[in-house]
């Protein structure tokens, strides 16, 4: 492995969340993203090439060291590591429309529910999830949200495009039909 790929294992291993590839440009200023880029694809094919527990993996505009999927259901067992808390079907139910509606203010996200929503999205702004993004053109400038990059390291996505479209949701959230009652 190159000096340079090195250095970014050692920062990348160091870190506890994703780092990105302008951080780690701090590293070496006169390498350049390209150089960084490489020697990232380098660590990459070094650990998927050996017989490793752990991969990188870029994730939330970041790259990550994570454990391999096949290990993950063990680990969890043995609980190593930190479970994050859990979130209410409300969260849920918010940070699902935030995520594909934004950005979105909170007065949508209170017509979609039906419910007032502002201590939901209070303690989704408190937990990472979910910040305010810029202000509304309309009456009094309200505040719009969107989803953090800690939203997508919790889910394991690289980028919002890996989101589930919605067509694909309401065909996996259908009941499945029910067979038809045979003659007697």
């Amino acid at each position: 492995m190159s000096p340079l790929a090195k250095l970014v294992e050692a920062a990348l291993y160091a870190s506890a969340r994703p780092v990105t590839v302008e951080e780690l440009l701090t590293l070496d200023p006169q390498a350049g993203a390209a150089a960084v880029r490489a020697a990232l694809g380098e660590i990459r094919d070094t650990f998927a090439a050996g017989d490793h527990g752990v991969e990188l993996v870029e994730i939330a505009q970041g790259w990550q060291f994570l454990t391999r999927r096949e290990y993950a259901e063990a680990i969890d067992r043995a609980q190593f590591a930190l479970r994050p808390r859990r979130l209410s079907p409300a969260a849920l139910e918010t940070l699902a429309i935030i995520a594909y509606r934004q950005p979105v203010g909170r007065s949508e996200v209170d017509e979609i529910r039906g419910v007032d929503s502002g201590a939901v999205i209070d303690k989704l702004v408190e937990r990472g999830l979910v910040e305010i993004v810029t202000r509304g053109e309309g009456l009094g400038r309200p505040l719009l949200y969107g989803t953090t990059p800690q939203f997508l390291e919790i889910l394991g996505l690289k980028d919002l495009d890996e989101l589930p479209r919605l067509e694909e949701l309401s065909v996996a959230l259908r009941p499945p039909p029910t067979a038809p009652a045979e003659a007697e």
